[in-house]
Order: C-alpha cells, then structure tokens, then sequence
C-alpha cells in the first residue's frame, strides 16, 4: 500500500512539474504575426532648367535669395518624386501639388483647379518599392501681379501624397526678383557732336566775313 502510494505521489509531482513548464514557456511559444503597415516618401526639388552635357537637368531642394533668381515670365521646373517605401502593395494614390502666389501652370500632370492654384492626380497602386516621378513647369506672373512694395521675396512650392492611412508632404523653395524698370538715358554729346557744332560756328563766321566783304 505504501509503495502505491508513493508511486502515485511520484506520478502526481511529475505531472505539475509539466504543467508548471508548459504554462512558463508557453508565452513565448505562441507566434502572432505582425500586421503589415504602410509607409510612402515624397520628394520635391526645382531648377532653373538648367542641364548637363547629357542633357540632364539638375534640381536642387531650394533656392535661397543669394542663389540665382527668377523674373516675370520666367519658367520654373519641378520635379517630384514619390516612392511606396513600405512592403505592401498601396493602393488609390492620391497626390496634390499646391502652386504658390506669382506662378502660374504651364505643364504637369492631372488636373488643375484655379480656385485653389492645385493640381491633382492619382495612381491606382504603388507596388512594395515602386516609385515614380512627375515634373511641373510653371510660369512667374507679369511685374504688374507682384507686390508693389517688395523687390525680392521668396515662395515654396509644395506636394503632398497619401494613401488610406499614409501622409507625406515636401517642399521646394524659389525667389522672384522684380525688375526695376528705369527712365530713358538722355544721349551724352560725345567729340562728333563737339566737331559738328565748330564746323557749324566757323561756317557761319565764313559767312559772316562774306557779308562784310560783299558790303
């Protein structure tokens, strides 16, 4: 009877002992997977049309009042590049470039509201890694369209992309300079002028002297 009775006890600690193992590795045992997130990049950079031998233009992410400046008429690139750098496929792209005050649309991509100054486009999806560029050329408004008290100032042009839950946005600065429009130079008498009017002097002394004579 003694020696059952210990074979049980035996049994019975073995059991908890498996129980107590199973429930303190068992937190750690479990898998759950994580769930996938989006995630997108958007980069905005401008050129003053500028290209390389190879005909590549080159863009740089803002211009400051000491670089070179833009004027009336003048035409402006950007370009924009947006990137899924997540690993799941987005879908419904939508992307917005916001013109700033002092430009106008010349070229691009989608549509373009006039109230707002912003043009508007979209992709149906951006696989994981893929990316893609679009460029926007606008054109400086007339002198006449700028402040009136300001000779030089500065404005940025900015994009933003988002898709469900995912946002980015950039911008890219430029500065307008306004051309100062002077008064008509008066012509300088220059040594032609000076010899034109002795010739003239000495032929009304010849005159003169002609006169005298004949008198």
């Amino acid at each position: 009877m003694k020696k059952l009775f210990l074979i049980f006890l035996a049994t019975f600690i073995f059991a908890a002992r498996v129980s107590a193992d199973a429930g303190q590795y068992g937190q750690y045992g479990q898998y759950e997977p994580s769930t996938p997130s989006g995630s997108m990049s958007i980069d905005k950079t401008v050129s003053h049309g500028e290209q390389t031998k190879g005909g590549i233009t080159q863009y740089v992410d803002n211009y400051i009042a000491e670089d070179p400046r833009f004027t009336a008429g003048q035409k402006v690139y950007f370009q924009i590049k947006v990137k899924n750098t997540s690993n799941v496929t987005l879908k419904n792209i939508q992307l917005q470039d916001i013109l700033p005050a002092y430009l106008d649309p010349s070229e691009g991509p989608g549509n373009y509201n006039p109230d707002s100054k912003t043009i508007s486009w979209s992709y149906p999806e951006l696989k994981a890694g893929e990316g893609k560029i679009e460029n926007v050329v606008g054109i400086v408004v007339d002198q006449s369209r700028m402040p009136a008290d300001k000779g030089l100032f500065c404005v940025s042009n900015k994009s933003t992309v988002k898709a469900d839950n995912v946002y980015d946005e950039d911008s890219a600065q430029f500065c307008i300079e306004k051309q100062v429009v002077g008064a008509k130079a008066v012509p300088q008498a220059g040594p032609e002028y000076g010899l034109l009017l002795t010739t003239l002097s000495f032929a009304g002394l010849g005159a003169g002297i002609y006169l005298k004579k004949k008198v």
